[in-house]
């Protein structure tokens, strides 16, 4: 009976793969209708190669075998980075795009989106792990800079001068963090916390008063798995 459980959580697990892959593919054909194709002749010509080579050797069975598997290990890196190419393209522009980029982190990770927001859809994201506090920052250049650094200063009387909190501006312009690279960024900080003092830095965080905006769910979260960094756990 417990087989049979077992048997079917894969079955469930396996076509919800299958429609991710789906969904992902439909959404980046609308903006890069070459996509299938491009995939397909990665797979084909790196298959292709070690075909060729395997008969040139003798070892054509070997090398076409290793050759399948690698075929599809290329295609599924090109299609992967085209997907998130594409889910960029789509976020770049919205506000809020940083707050779905952001929920693509490992776990180990508590995201909070626009913890600060202005009229002039300024919003400022704050991110705990490891590292510390991550803010994020999004919205004008100009203005951006002193929302980050007000809420930093409300943020560190809550949590005290020994929580690192670091400051980061996504965007564009020069200073700031691309969102394309933003997730690499943040898991690039170097780990100063224990696991059980990220909780008591959550844990005094939920002091602060808490907005309740609307964040757009973008191309991104739930259909399309962005490349995650290292575990910080």
């Amino acid at each position: 009976m417990a087989r049979e459980k077992g048997d079917a959580k894969d079955g469930e697990r396996k076509q919800g793969r299958i429609a991710q892959i789906r969904a992902a593919y439909r959404m980046t054909r609308k903006s890069d209708p070459l996509v299938g194709w491009v995939t397909l002749a990665w797979a084909g010509g790196v298959f292709a190669v070690f075909l060729v080579i395997g008969l040139i050797i003798g070892l054509p069975i070997y090398l076409g075998l290793l050759g399948l598997a690698s075929g599809v290990l290329a295609a599924t890196i090109v299609f992967g980075r085209r997907v998130e190419r594409t889910a960029y393209a789509q976020l770049d522009g919205q506000p809020g795009a940083a707050a779905a980029v952001l929920n693509t982190l490992r776990r180990g990770w508590t995201v909070t989106p626009a913890v600060n927001v202005t009229r002039n859809q300024d919003i400022v994201h704050r991110a705990v792990g490891r590292p510390g506090i991550v803010l994020v920052g999004e919205g004008a250049s100009s203005r951006i800079a002193k929302l980050v650094a007000n809420q930093r200063e409300r943020t560190a009387r809550v949590v005290g001068p020994d929580v690192p909190i670091y400051e980061v501006m996504a965007g564009d312009v020069e200073g700031q963090i691309p969102l394309r690279k933003l997730q690499r960024h943040v898991m690039r900080l170097p780990r100063n916390l224990r696991p059980g003092e990220v909780g008591e830095v959550n844990r005094r965080l939920r002091a602060l008063p808490q907005t309740n905006v609307p964040m757009p769910k973008g191309p991104l979260p739930r259909n399309i798995r962005l490349p995650k960094g290292p575990n910080l756990r």
